[in-house]
């Protein structure tokens, strides 16, 4: 399977930023929506996985655009929560009627109030990514990526966005403070690079 050009189903641009710096390259062409008349509103997330938010995304992109592709959802999962935020990251605090979590600093400040009297050892968390790629011809191919680590006990580095501030590598510097690292041992980095292996093969299956 060869690729051109291919759209990357996202509003976020923070994760449009990181998918251009990973698939940069003079043989493919990385769009964002931006360049195709098409919004994400029109995208349903069902928000009970990460695989069906992704395949959702990507389906309907190349659908309505002839193009080939990538939807992305991706979430933190903090061990002490009992996995959330989850695949409701995005939205969280939302979901728990918080008036005031309005932004990425809000939710981040929400997290680290609820996670206050945990000790660093007991602040586990992974991020976890899905990416899917859709041909306007249906094949779907899907790749999952992990990154573990900890919850910080307060905001970290000016880079990066979502939750980047507070998750800390196992070397104690945050998602923020990494630069260009980031893509390499990221979860969204991880499945990216999965998903390529699986184009270059010639995969053609639908894989979960």
């Amino acid at each position: 399977m060869l690729l051109r050009e291919v759209v990357i189903a996202t509003g976020n641009q923070g994760k449009l930023n990181e998918y251009r710096k990973i698939l940069h390259g003079p043989e493919l062409r990385v769009l964002g929506l931006e360049d195709v008349p098409v919004a994400m509103s029109e995208v349903i997330e069902t928000g009970r996985s990460y695989v069906n938010n992704a395949i959702a995304k990507a389906v309907a992109i190349a659908k309505t655009t002839g193009i080939p592709a990538i939807g992305d959802d991706s979430g933190l999962e903090i061990d002490a929560l009992n996995g959330a935020p989850g695949p409701v990251s995005a939205r969280y605090g939302i979901n728990l009627r918080q008036k005031n979590v309005r932004s990425e600093r809000d939710r981040n400040e929400l997290i680290l109030d609820l996670m206050k009297s945990i000790p660093l050892p007991k602040r586990t968390a992974r991020f976890r990514a899905c990416v899917a790629l859709a041909m306007p011809g249906n094949i779907i191919i899907t790749r999952e990526g992990v990154c573990e680590g900890f919850i910080a006990e307060s905001p970290r580095g000016d880079d990066g966005f979502g939750y980047d501030p507070i998750f800390l590598i196992p070397d104690g510097r945050s998602m923020a403070q990494i630069g260009d690292l980031k893509n390499t041992i990221s979860h969204r980095g991880k499945a990216i690079a999965a998903l390529l292996t699986a184009i270059s093969s010639g995969k053609q299956t639908i894989d979960a």
